[in-house]
């Protein structure tokens, strides 16, 4: 595997759409993931994601990326809220 800097980040080469999809595909991810740990990880790749898509989407005024962007954060807001509530019950 090789070590350093890999440049730019793909994300910024993605349309508002492809980053959209991007952090669904991540949701489902952490949806799926059977390790809390790492569905916070498919997570955070999905708020990075959609902060990508909203940045660009607000530039070109899609309305159905930016109720898809909406729609993928309140998705991303339950399963964090979920994943906190089953950290919580083991814990407490």
């Amino acid at each position: 595997m090789a070590s350093g800097s890999t440049g730019p980040s793909p994300r910024k080469s993605l349309s508002p759409q492809q980053a959209l999809e991007l952090a669904n595909v991540c949701l489902q991810n952490a949806l799926n993931a059977k390790d809390p740990d790492i569905a916070r990880v498919h997570c955070h790749d999905a708020e990075v994601s959609l902060s990508q898509a909203k940045k660009d989407a607000n530039q070109t005024d899609d309305q159905t990326v930016i109720k898809g962007i909406a729609t993928a954060y309140t998705d991303l807001d339950n399963l964090l809220e979920s994943l906190d509530q089953d950290r919580a019950k083991k814990l407490g």
